[in-house]
């Protein structure tokens, strides 16, 4: 078949791998100059999220499919993406270690908590804690890389076009209609259309019913004169360690917003944090901010158009944007290709039924 995807962040670009290596061919539309949650992504996978420290949705069958995934990404582009690092996270007192200690005993848990992890450098560069907790099968994917170096190879292979896509071509591409107001270079007509806008999925005509969301939020890159840590870091905010010396320090979280550009208010916010946990100097390089694209109902959005099935989508990857795209990714391609049912909590007939 002959596919457009438009969008070519995370979530499209993995899709188009995947639907490349089944033999099909695959163009990309994206508007280079908007500012695309992959770009400023730390791409954390954490199995243990939160204050009650619950497994991540879906994490066992997560794991091995994100591993797979990127290693196989990672060959085609002659890069590495995937990064296996501990995770280690800060309990602030008692009442926080006695219940990591308790959920590590519950079924299931004990393979992605340690108790009384080693915390490496930790300890030499950040304010004392009450106690440290490790989490095991952590890891970080390079995205801003990943979906930088697969673009790099779409304009190569003229795949690519770099503009804002108009909703009123879908007809004429779809072999509807003329093919007038088609942009110059691109196939006159496609058997699939594929919607990975990210937060701007809300202004699609098409999906405009589903239940989009958004939630901006703002990093920091810094950079410090310390030897680099090999390992993440969640205290108060996650000090991510991405390459030589530098590191990404985030996120904020907002619901609501007015823009996506980075705020003076939450550069002092992740300063403030910022001094409360490192006892080194360092340098910010960068203040950066994106919206990462969400759902009423933290799950991802996949399927087809209830009238027109030609258009499908994958949205909503969240937070978990690295470890569920993965899986999302290869759930909406072996419905397109095999007729495969896809999870009824990700699909997104839970939207229109309602």
């Amino acid at each position: 078949m002959d596919i457009l995807i438009v969008g070519q962040g995370l979530a499209g670009t993995v899709t188009g791998f995947r639907l490349e290596a089944a033999g099909h061919t695959v163009h990309y539309v994206d508007a280079p100059e908007q500012t695309a949650a992959s770009s400023v992504a730390a791409g954390i996978v954490n199995p243990i999220t939160g204050r009650r420290f619950v497994k991540s949705w879906l994490i066992d069958e997560l794991i091995p499919e994100t591993i797979d995934l990127y290693g196989r990404m990672g060959k085609l582009l002659g890069h590495k993406y995937w990064h296996p690092q501990p995770l280690i996270r800060t309990l602030y007192n008692r009442g926080d270690l006695n219940d990591w200690e308790v959920r590590s005993a519950d079924a299931g848990y004990a393979e992605y908590m340690e108790d009384q992890p080693a915390p490496g450098r930790i300890t030499e560069i950040t304010e004392p804690v009450f106690a440290y907790a490790g989490v095991k099968h952590a890891g970080r994917v390079d995205v801003k890389n990943l979906v930088a170096d697969y673009r790099i190879k779409l304009i190569t292979e003229q795949r690519y076009f770099g503009l804002a896509f108009d909703y009123t071509t879908v007809p004429a591409l779809l072999g509807d209609g003329t093919t007038t107001n088609l942009p110059n270079g691109m196939l006159p007509t496609y058997d699939r259309i594929i919607f990975c806008e990210g937060w701007r999925g809300r202004y699609n005509p098409y999906f405009a019913d589903l239940g989009h969301g958004g939630n901006k939020g703002e990093v920091l890159f810094v950079r410090t004169e310390a030897k680099q840590l090999d390992r993440m870091f969640k205290h108060r905010v996650f000090l991510v360690p991405v390459e030589d010396d530098l590191y990404w320090v985030g996120a904020t979280s907002e619901h609501q917003f007015a823009d996506d550009q980075p705020s003076e208010e939450n550069r002092t916010f992740l300063e403030d944090r910022l001094r409360e946990v490192l006892t080194v100097p360092y340098v910010i390089e960068s203040h950066e901010a994106a919206v990462r694209p969400t759902s009423r109902d933290r799950r991802m959005m996949i399927g087809t158009h209830a009238t027109e099935p030609r258009l499908a989508v994958l949205n909503g990857l969240g937070t978990k944007g690295a470890s569920l795209a993965p899986m999302g990714s290869k759930w909406l391609v072996a419905h397109l290709l095999e007729g495969a049912e896809i999870p009824v909590e990700v699909g997104i007939e839970r939207f229109l039924d309602k």
